[in-house]
C-alpha cells in the first residue's frame, strides 16, 4: 500500500499522531478539488470516531464485527486505546480527555485541533464512510465536515434528542445518511422525523452477555455481611463529586437503621481514584472500594445506588434492585434544563418501561432522607425487591440477543458498498 507523506505536528497539538500511514491521498481533478473515489484496490477505508472511552469500547467492537464481514476494511480516525489495539489507525485520541465535551466544545482549542484534523483526514484520503458514535456536540459538527468531502456517514448510537435537544434534529437529518438506533423505540422516533435509523440492538446487551462472574469474589463480597449495598458513583470526576457525598449520606442514614449492612464503592478507574479517596476520607461508615471487580459487586448486591446514566442499565441487566441518583444544579435545572428536557423519566430502566420501575432522585434532591428511607424499605421487603427484579426482566429482554455490533456493521459496510 503506498503510504501518504508524513507529515510534522507541533508539540501544542497533543495525541495527533506524527505519521498517518495512510492510502495515497485522493487525486485532484481539473478544477483543483479532489475526486470522490479512489482506484486503491485495497479494502474499503473508513473513518471513524469516538470521543469517550465507553464509545471506544463500543468503536472497538463495531471495527471487529466489521473484519468479520469483510476482512480487508481498513479504519482509520478518532479513536482511544482500545480500537487501535482492534487495528484502528489513530490520528487523535478525545477519550482522555472526554469531560471537555461539554456545550463550550466549539471554542475548547483540543477540540478544534481535532475537528481540523479529521476535516484533512476527510478531505485528502479517499474515505469510503464514516462513522461517528454517540457524542453529538462534537460529532454533529464533524458530520458536517465529512458531509462537505462527500463522505458518506452513520451515526452509531443517537444522540438521545427524544429526551432533550430536539432542535437538533435538523442536523442530524441534514448531516448523516445513516443512523443505528440502540434503544428499541428510537427507530420509529427517528424516522417519523425524516431520519434513516434502523434499530441494532443494544452493545451493552451484548457485552453483558460475554462477561462472566467471578463467583469468588461474590461470594467474598457477601461474606463481610448481609444486606450489600453497592455505590456506582460514575466514571467521570465531575459526576463521582456531584454523585457520591449524597450515596454516602445515604449509607450512613442506612447504617443507623440497619448496622448489618456493609457497603462496597466502584470506582471506574484511576481517573476517578483521587477524588473517591477525598471523598471517602470524611464519611463516617466503612465503605471497601473495588477497582477490579465492578461485576462482581454488582453481582453480590442486595441494592445499588447508582448514578443517572449508562450505568443504570447495566445494573437492569444484572436483575439487582436500584435507586438512581444525581445531585446537579437546582438553579441550573429550573433556569434551563427544565424547559430543554421532554421526558418524565432521566434513568433508562423508567424510559424503557414507560413508568417508574426503579425509584429515581435526579436531576437534584435536596435532602438524602427520602432516598435511604426507599432503600430501608425495600431492603426489608422481599415482595417489592421480586416485583423491581421483574419488572427489570421485562424491560431489558428486547435488548438481549441484538448482536448490536454485527447488526451495525453490517449497515455501515452496506452504505459503502461492501455488504
Amino acid at each position: 500500500m503506498a503510504h501518504g507523506p508524513a507529515r510534522a505536528v507541533r508539540s501544542r497539538r497533543p495525541a495527533i499522531v506524527q505519521s498517518m500511514q495512510l492510502p495515497v491521498k485522493r487525486p485532484q481533478n481539473e478544477s483543483g478539488s479532489t475526486a470522490r473515489h479512489s482506484s486503491d484496490p485495497q479494502g474499503p477505508l473508513i473513518f471513524i470516531s469516538a470521543a469517550e472511552p465507553s464509545a471506544d469500547l463500543h468503536g472497538a467492537s463495531l471495527i471487529r464485527a466489521c473484519l468479520g464481514i469483510c476482512p480487508d476494511a481498513r479504519f482509520v480516525g478518532v479513536t482511544g486505546p482500545k480500537m487501535v489495539a482492534a487495528g484502528c489507525q489513530p490520528i487523535f485520541d478525545m477519550t482522555r480527555h472526554s469531560a471537555m465535551l461539554l456545550s463550550a466544545i466549539r471554542v475548547a482549542g483540543r477540540a478544534r485541533a481535532m475537528l481540523k484534523t479529521s476535516e484533512r483526514c476527510l478531505r485528502d484520503y479517499p474515505c469510503d464512510g464514516a462513522v461517528v458514535i454517540d457524542s453529538p456536540t462534537l460529532h454533529l459538527p464533524l458530520a458536517k465536515r465529512a458531509q462537505a468531502a462527500r463522505v458518506p456517514v452513520m451515526y452509531y448510537i443517537a444522540p438521545q434528542m427524544w429526551a432533550w435537544g430536539a432542535y437538533r434534529i435538523r442536523k442530524l437529518r441534514n448531516r448523516v445518511d445513516r443512523v443505528a438506533v440502540i434503544l428499541p423505540f428510537e427507530e420509529e422516533y427517528f424516522r417519523n422525523r425524516g431520519i434513516n435509523a434502523t434499530y441494532v440492538g443494544h452493545p451493552l446487551a451484548d457485552q453483558f452477555a460475554e462477561t462472566s462472574v467471578d463467583r469468588a469474589t461474590v461470594s467474598e463480597i457477601r461474606g463481610r455481611g448481609r444486606p450489600v449495598i453497592a455505590l456506582l458513583p460514575g466514571s467521570r470526576k465531575h459526576v463521582v463529586k456531584a454523585v457520591l457525598p449524597g450515596q454516602l449520606k445515604v449509607a450512613e442514614r442506612i447504617m443507623a437503621s440497619i448496622p448489618e449492612a456493609t457497603f462496597g464503592l466502584s470506582v471506574a478507574g484511576p481517573q476517578v481514584a483521587s477524588a473517591i479517596e477525598g471523598l471517602l476520607a470524611s464519611c463516617r461508615v466503612p465503605v471497601r472500594s473495588y477497582l477490579e471487580h465492578h461485576t462482581g459487586l454488582i453481582q453480590a448486591a442486595d441494592l445499588v445506588l447508582v448514578a443517572s446514566g449508562t450505568s443504570t442499565l447495566e445494573v437492569a441487566l444484572h436483575r439487582r434492585p436500584m435507586i438512581v441518583m444525581y445531585n446537579s444544579s437546582r438553579l441550573f435545572y429550573h433556569l434551563v434544563g427544565r424547559w430543554m428536557i421532554h421526558t418524565p423519566y432521566l434513568s433508562l430502566p423508567n424510559i424503557l418501561a414507560g413508568r417508574e420501575i426503579v425509584p429515581e432522585f435526579v436531576p437534584y434532591y435536596t435532602s438524602t432522607k427520602p432516598i435511604a428511607e426507599r432503600v430501608i424499605e425495600l431492603l426489608r421487603s422481599n415482595e417489592l425487591r421480586q416485583k423491581m427484579l421483574e419488572d427489570l426482566e421485562a424491560t431489558t429482554a428486547p435488548l438481549r440477543g441484538g448482536q448490536a455490533s454485527r447488526r451495525a456493521a453490517a449497515m455501515l459496510l452496506d452504505m459503502v458498498g461492501r455488504s
